[in-house]
């Protein structure tokens, strides 16, 4: 059953929500990784064309397979999607549009931690219709972070930043990624230091015994390279730098604890 949308520019039929979602439409990177991990290409009606790109999204190779979207309203009334997954960092503009017509949709917190991933996975499994499917990708991870946990491996000082020139904060996804891979994240060493850019000065003065630097997610220079690239910083971390995607840490997905194993394998190389 449809019902007609009002306040629209143009006629469109709302689809009343469903206990399993036939076309489903993801319009945030995170979420995209999610959506594409829970469900088979035929219930995907799109994903963001950021999806696509391995730098930023652990599931590129699966959004390949299903069309792309730009986040844009005009493009939900153009699919006509039974839900729209979206993020907390989707424009307000559309998800305020969204809900003033009634389209289904979620909204998912953007995730800080290995917790807010299992409660994120759980909410758009429930959306879906797949619980199952959504305990057995918890359950992966789970086991991921567990075979992390065994590993004998050294715990090396660390300074991290992203391909934005910020630092791995205490209480950031990032920061749960390096600790979960055994490193000892320097961060928590400078007391009341934010989500800040890391300098010189600091950076010589905590003396890490590894510089992990998150890959810019577009090709080309980046502010972390300001550091890395500084001449002190090239002579006494010379094979000591480890470049990252973005992928392992900027969104909470259950692929995460495969991110972990990555970064750990590469810290002991």
């Amino acid at each position: 059953m449809l019902l007609l949308a009002a306040g629209c520019s143009r006629p469109a039929a709302v689809p009343l929500a469903s206990a399993k979602p036939l076309r489903v439409m993801s319009v945030n990177q995170c979420t995209d990784q999610i959506v594409l991990a829970l469900l088979p290409p035929e219930r995907i009606a799109s994903v963001s064309w950021l999806s696509r790109d391995p730098a930023g999204s652990l599931m590129a190779p699966a959004a390949a397979s299903v069309p792309v979207n730009h986040g844009q309203a005009e493009e939900v009334l153009a699919e006509a999607p039974d839900l729209v997954v979206a993020g907390s960092f989707t424009t307000p503009a559309l998800r305020g549009m969204l809900k003033r017509i009634g389209w289904p949709m979620i909204e998912v917190r953007h995730a800080s931690s290995f917790d807010d991933i299992r409660r994120t996975v759980r909410q758009v499994a429930a959306a879906v219709g797949e619980p199952a499917r959504g305990e057995a990708l918890i359950a992966g991870m789970d086991a991921r972070l567990a075979q992390a946990a065994r590993r004998a491996v050294r715990h090396p000082r660390v300074a991290a930043w992203d391909g934005s020139g910020f630092g791995a904060a205490s209480g950031t996804l990032y920061d749960a990624v390096l600790t979960a891979a055994g490193a000892r994240n320097v961060v928590r060493e400078m007391g009341g230091y934010s989500y800040g850019r890391p300098d010189i000065e600091t950076l010589l003065k905590l003396d890490p015994d590894l510089i992990v630097q998150g890959a810019a997610v577009r090709a080309g220079g980046s502010l972390g390279d300001e550091i890395t690239n500084h001449r002190v910083v090239r002579e006494r971390w010379k094979g000591r730098t480890l470049r990252i995607p973005q992928a392992y840490y900027v969104c909470g997905t259950p692929m995460i604890g495969e991110a972990v194993l990555r970064l750990q394998a590469e810290m002991a190389a």
